[in-house]
């Protein structure tokens, strides 16, 4: 690459193609190093953008790698690159090597239907009206989080598919476990659990993100329909 950077300024790029932009619409993994790094410059300086600013960094250090080890005080012998730039592009990175390092052993392992509740009953059992929370699991079966997605009459309320699937696919989840209560207190499925639980099975299959399991929960005790009705899956 070479030393020399001129010629635009964020804005004078394309609005479809400025990083902010494209991060808002596309997401963050389609930007490149440069790009994410010219986000937290905002701006460049006079002459230069702030992904070029971001491109120097690259090239003067030698990848993202040479970036961590660097200096504030080497970083701001980058033009363009000042103190308070240099402290957040140390920051942004000091925060990737934490959650890079963020220990997966303490999320809870969800292996039977007592699992589950064990996560929801505290919350779920006395609940005066039915909701509808999702699971997500990671390939080994612990808890990524609980969305909770429903509230009222599961039966005067259609659930959507798509709402059950969403934060999954969002969030990389490998399986999902549907759990809702029964005010009622008797944990046993209704013919409209059921025809729910084959509805979002089917949908699974189609989005390659398995329905695992429908629990339902009420004071009475916890139902598994699959352990009821292992014909659906």
């Amino acid at each position: 690459m070479s030393d020399q950077i001129g010629g635009y300024r964020i804005k004078d790029i394309e609005e479809s193609q400025r990083p902010r932009e494209r991060l808002e619409k596309f997401g963050p993994e389609v930007l490149s190093d440069a790009e994410l790094i010219a986000i937290l410059l905002r701006v460049g300086t006079k002459g230069i953008s702030a992904v070029q600013v971001g491109q120097k960094l690259l090239y003067e250090f030698e990848g993202l790698s040479g970036l961590q080890k660097a200096t504030i005080q080497e970083m701001c012998t980058v033009v363009g690159v000042g103190e308070t730039k240099a402290i957040q592009i140390k920051a942004a990175i000091e925060l990737g090597r934490r959650l890079s390092q963020a220990k997966t052993v303490d999320r809870p392992v969800i292996s039977s239907p007592q699992d589950v509740a064990d996560q929801v009953r505290y919350k779920m059992a006395r609940l005066e009206q039915e909701e509808l929370w999702v699971l997500l699991l990671d390939s080994r079966n612990r808890l990524l989080r609980i969305d909770q997605l429903y509230r009222g009459s599961l039966n005067s309320s259609p659930v959507r598919p798509a709402d059950v699937f969403k934060n999954g696919i969002r969030h990389n989840a490998a399986g999902l476990i549907v759990v809702h209560n029964h005010p009622s207190g008797d944990p046993s499925p209704s013919p409209e659990d059921i025809h729910l639980t084959r509805m979002l099975i089917e949908g699974g299959q189609l989005l390659d993100l398995p329905i695992l399991d429908h629990v339902i929960i009420g004071e009475r005790g916890t139902a598994s329909i699959k352990g009821l009705h292992p014909d659906l899956w």
